[in-house]
């Protein structure tokens, strides 16, 4: 009886131990009292890059004064207000080809730098009274998630986004996604490929560096050994139940013929 009691104990013990270790894998922001999170003031600065895509619009108080640095659609001329602007492609020099200006170099710049550069450029192609309004929005700012959330490529179009964020619009990861270790993977401007990992369950990723999201960013969220071993386990379940199956029915058959 003593032997029963204790073999019980001892699996309860176990049994709780185990399932301890199993909530600190699914938890989000463990420890996140104890957490400094001074280091993670401040906010997200975009930078420009090759191959993003602009709108610009240029405002005057004199109309037509602005028409001809406007680029036009289906021919009527650009309107920041009935949103028919015309994108500017950045080359991979960094530069975009802008009416009357020519070839201005945005790469590297924030939106508020691209518009002050090319409002300072305005001024001698317009009245001393006229003070151009440039606006510059990033038409091309998204992030692709995939893996164990499914595979979604979310717009942002307020150039502010973090990594919960993310995975809060990817509808949270499954129970099956590893929370310990995501990837993110960014390219710079020269094309070259950088690699992040994040740690969800820890309530340092306020402080992490790669918080916030950047343009074209990707995110892989790596399925847990236990998805690994159940999709492993459940392919040769169909393969043997589907053998065995086949066995049954000849079995069967050659029964049939010897009776």
């Amino acid at each position: 009886m003593k032997k029963i009691l204790l073999s019980t104990v001892l699996f309860a013990i176990l049994f709780f131990v185990g399932s301890c270790q199993s909530m600190r894998n699914y938890t989000y922001f463990q420890n996140i009292d104890t957490v400094n999170l001074a280091p993670s003031k401040g906010l997200p600065e975009t930078k420009i890059m090759p191959k993003d895509e602009l709108t610009i619009y240029v405002k005057t108080t004199n109309a037509e004064a602005s028409k001809p640095f406007n680029l036009f659609t289906n021919g009527s001329y650009a309107n920041a207000d009935n949103n028919n602007l015309t994108g500017y492609l950045v080359n991979n020099d960094g530069t975009i080809n802008f009416p009357v200006l020519g070839r201005i170099h945005v790469g590297g710049l924030t939106r508020p730098e691209v518009e002050d550069t090319i409002a300072k450029m305005l001024k001698p192609y317009l009245s001393e009274k006229e003070r151009p309004v440039v606006i510059c929005r990033l038409k091309s700012y998204h992030i692709t998630m995939i893996g164990e959330l499914g595979s979604k490529v979310l717009d942002v179009p307020d150039e502010k986004m973090n990594i919960i964020d993310a995975i809060a619009q990817s509808g949270d990861l499954t129970m099956y996604g590893k929370r310990t270790n995501i990837l993110l993977v960014r390219e710079d401007s020269t094309g070259e490929k950088h690699i992040h990992r994040y740690d969800m369950t820890k309530g340092q990723i306020f402080n992490d560096p790669y918080y916030y999201l950047k343009q074209n960013d990707i995110v892989y969220v790596e399925p847990t050994k236990q998805k690994t071993v159940q999709s492993s386990t459940g392919q040769w379940t169909t393969l043997w139940l589907t053998v065995l199956g086949w066995a049954t029915t000849v079995a069967t058959l050659i029964l049939s013929i010897v009776k």
